[in-house]
């Protein structure tokens, strides 16, 4: 990451601490710099999700990447930070926990299909008639439901595994194999891979790859070339990292390209 990041503090609410006059809110911000939101909460339900660009949500060390056709459902209350790069258009709607129930007890995924993401921008028009307003959120409260993938990490805490963390989080490079590592931490390859499985339910690979996933829609979102983003996370061709990214996302790469 280059550049000044720009730190945006926003209140700690309990669910429902203050009672709001909506059912769905809209709101939406173009990101100018680097913006990190460090850790909140909201008294409404929320669900994020980009216009433009790609950005980041983590709730204690898991870390989901909101795009235009994945967005994320933060219930009310549950404490979140976020992080979106210069360029993005961040899109926030809320929901009022007294009228609307929360899709899930924990943050989930939520694919935008065109459908919603219509409904939920016609949602933002003062002039909209109450009856028009009406019918528009009970459709979107219709079509608003958890997705069947995800791109996510879970981030290891364990002391072994912070030097192979800290240079992942911070690099869009070929990763480094696993034995190269176990020789750099002075453990045999077999303890890194344990440890990774112990905290995030998968081995190494695995895990690279789900951060490959990550990297690979910030590059594409940003307009790179397909070719050019399999060169820089070490792939040898398209191919090979639009087959690694299915298989671990279950999306294809041309989901994510810019509209």
């Amino acid at each position: 990451m280059t550049g000044q990041i720009e730190e945006k503090l926003l209140p700690v609410y309990g669910a429902g601490s203050i009672e709001v006059p909506f059912v769905i809110a809209f709101h939406q911000e173009d990101v100018v710099a680097e913006t990190h939101w460090p850790a909140h909460s909201h008294p409404t339900h929320e669900l994020l999700w980009n216009a433009k660009g790609v950005s980041s949500v983590t709730v204690d060390s898991h870390i989901w990447t909101i795009t235009p056709a994945i967005g994320m459902w933060i219930p009310a209350g549950v404490l979140h930070s976020g992080r979106a790069p210069a360029g993005s258009r961040c899109n926030m709607s809320h929901f009022g926990v007294t009228r609307v129930e929360s899709i899930s007890e924990t943050p989930v995924p939520v694919e935008l299909t065109q459908l919603l993401k219509l409904l939920l921008q016609k949602l933002s028009s003062p002039a909209l008639a109450e009856s028009s307003r009406r019918i528009t959120e009970a459709t979107a409260l219709d079509n608003l439901l958890p997705a069947a993938q995800e791109v996510s990490i879970q981030v290891p805490k364990t002391a072994l595994l912070q030097p192979i963390i800290n240079e992942m989080l911070h690099s869009y490079s070929k990763p480094r194999r696993l034995q190269d590592w176990a020789t750099v931490l002075g453990v045999s390859a077999r303890t890194v891979t344990r440890a990774f499985q112990a905290e995030t339910g998968h081995g190494y690979s695995r895990w690279i790859s789900a951060m490959q996933a990550q990297r690979a829609i910030e590059l594409i979102a940003r307009g790179e070339d397909l070719q050019n983003v399999a060169d820089d996370l070490g792939f040898s061709s398209i191919s090979a990292l639009g087959a690694s990214f299915r298989r671990t996302t279950g999306f294809t790469l041309s989901a994510f390209k810019p509209e």
